[in-house]
C-alpha cells in the first residue's frame, strides 16, 4: 500500500481503548475464572502429580477433576475416555499416527480439501516421509462434503477417516454422525477434529459413531498449550510419546497440572454458557453480518448460512484484499483475520475458499470475524461503522491487484 493509504483512516470514528478482538477462532482470551482456578497450582499446589505425598495427591486431584469437567462437556462415558495432550495439534497428531500404528497392515487414509493445517500438514508429511495413501475429499460450494464420494473412497485398506466438526475459516458443520456411520460401515477407524466446535455447539459421545475426537483449551478461554483426545473405549491407539506411565500410558509426560486445571475450568464453563453461544452470540454475529452485507458493495457471505458455528461470518470482499483490510482494521482497534495472503507476488489465498469455487477475486478479500461471549453489541456497531468507508477507500485508491485477479 502507498503512503497515500495512511489518509484514509481520516474522520473514522476514535478507536476503543481496549480494542474490539473478533478474531475468536485463532485464540480466545483466558477466562477470569480459569486463571482463578490455575493460580493455586503454580504457587501452592506444585507438586508433581505422580509423586505419592501430600503435595502430589493435591496436583493429582486437579488432575481428576479436570478430567471429569472434559468428560462432562462432550458427553464422554468415562474419565478413562480423556487424555490430556499439548493442545490441538498433538490431538490430530496421535489420533491419525496413532492409528496408522496401531493397524500397520493398512497404508491408506481419508480427509478432506478443507481440514486445519494441523491435519492437512500431518497428511502430506504421511504421504512423503512414510508412503501412506491419503485421500482429500472435495466440497461443494457452500463448504459440505459429498458422501456418495465418501463412499467410493472407503477401501479394505482404510485404517482412519478425518474430519472436522466445524471449519475454522466459514465455520460451516459437517454432519459427523453420519458420516462415521458410512466410516465404520467399511470398519474404519472415525476421528473428528472438534476444536472449533467444543463449547459453541453440543458435544455428546455418549452413542456417537466417533471413535477419537480433539479438543485445544485455547479455542475455549483456557490456556494455550492444552488439549484433549477423546479415545472411545476398545479403541487402538499407539502411543506417540513414550515413556511414563502417564495417561494411562497414552502419552508419557509429567503433566502441565495448572494449564490442565483452567483447561477443566473453561470446559466447565463452556458446558453452562452453551444456550448464550447459541442466543446471545449467533445474536451479535448475525446483526455483525447483516450490517456488513446492508451496507458494503459486492460482497460475499461465504459457506452455509445456517449449517455452521454461531459465532463465525466469512464475508469476501471483492476487488480489494484482505491484508489491507486488515491493516487498516488493525489501525482503528479491530482484530480479525484473513483467509488469503497475496503479498509481494507471493499468492496463497484460502484453500478453504478454494476448495468451495470460491472466484479469486473474491478468496483474496475474504475477512473471518469470529466472536465470543464477551463481545459486546456496542463492539459490533463499531464495526459496522467502520469497516464500510474503509472499504470503500481502499477500492477508490487501490487496484486490485491483476497478479491475484488472474492466479
Amino acid at each position: 500500500m502507498s503512503n497515500e493509504g495512511f489518509n484514509l483512516l481520516e474522520g473514522l470514528p476514535e478507536r476503543p481503548e481496549k480494542g474490539v478482538y473478533f478474531d475468536n477462532n485463532a485464540t480466545t482470551a483466558v477466562a477470569p475464572e480459569v486463571l482463578q482456578a490455575m493460580m493455586p497450582f503454580l504457587t501452592e499446589h506444585y507438586g508433581n502429580p505422580s509423586s505419592m505425598h501430600s503435595f502430589g495427591a493435591a496436583a493429582g486431584a486437579g488432575v481428576d477433576e479436570a478430567r471429569q469437567r472434559v468428560m462432562h462437556l462432550i458427553g464422554a462415558e468415562g474419565t478413562h475416555e480423556i487424555v490430556f495432550t499439548g493442545g490441538g495439534s498433538e490431538s490430530d497428531n496421535l489420533a491419525i499416527v496413532g492409528t496408522l500404528h496401531a493397524y500397520p497392515e493398512k497404508r491408506h487414509m481419508i480427509t478432506t480439501e478443507v481440514e486445519h493445517p494441523a491435519v492437512l500438514g500431518l497428511c502430506r508429511d504421511l504421504e512423503k516421509r512414510h508412503g501412506i495413501e491419503v485421500t482429500y475429499l472435495g466440497v461443494d460450494e457452500q463448504g459440505h462434503l459429498d458422501l456418495d464420494e465418501l463412499r467410493g473412497a472407503l477401501r479394505e485398506d482404510t485404517a482412519i477417516v478425518s474430519v472436522m466438526r466445524a471449519n475454522n475459516e466459514t465455520g460451516v458443520l459437517f454432519d459427523v454422525e453420519e458420516i462415521g456411520e458410512i466410516v465404520h460401515g467399511n470398519g474404519s477407524v472415525f476421528h473428528v477434529d472438534a476444536v472449533q466446535a467444543a463449547g459453541k455447539v453440543p458435544i455428546d459421545m455418549h452413542g456417537s459413531t466417533i471413535d477419537l475426537l480433539s479438543l485445544s483449551g485455547h479455542k475455549l478461554h483456557a490456556a494455550k498449550g492444552v488439549g484433549a483426545l477423546y479415545v472411545r473405549r476398545g479403541t487402538k491407539l499407539r502411543a506417540q510419546i513414550v515413556g511414563g506411565h502417564q495417561e494411562r500410558g497414552r502419552r508419557a509426560g509429567t503433566e502441565n497440572v495448572a494449564a490442565l486445571v483452567g483447561f477443566g475450568e473453561a470446559c466447565r464453563l463452556a458446558a453452562a454458557n452453551i444456550e448464550q453461544e447459541n442466543t446471545f452470540v449467533r445474536g451479535l454475529r448475525d446483526k455483525l453480518e447483516a450490517g456488513l452485507l446492508a451496507t458494503i458493495p459486492d460482497c460475499h457471505l461465504n459457506g452455509d448460512p445456517e449449517k455452521r458455528l454461531p459465532n463465525t461470518t466469512n464475508i469476501s470482499f471483492n476487488y480489494i484484499e484482505g491484508e489491507g483490510i486488515l491493516l487498516l482494521l488493525d489501525r482503528v482497534g479491530v482484530a480479525a483475520s484473513s483467509g488469503s495472503a497475496c503479498t509481494s507476488g507471493s499468492l496463497e489465498p484460502s484453500h478453504v475458499l478454494r476448495a468451495m469455487g470460491i472466484p479469486f477475486t473474491l478468496t483474496h478479500g475474504s475477512i473471518r470475524f469470529s466472536l465470543s461471549r464477551y463481545n459486546t453489541e456496542a463492539e459490533v456497531d463499531y464495526v459496522i461503522q467502520v469497516l464500510p468507508p474503509i472499504i470503500e477507500r481502499l477500492r477508490r485508491i487501490t487496484p486490485f491487484n491483476e497478479q491475484c485477479a488472474t492466479f
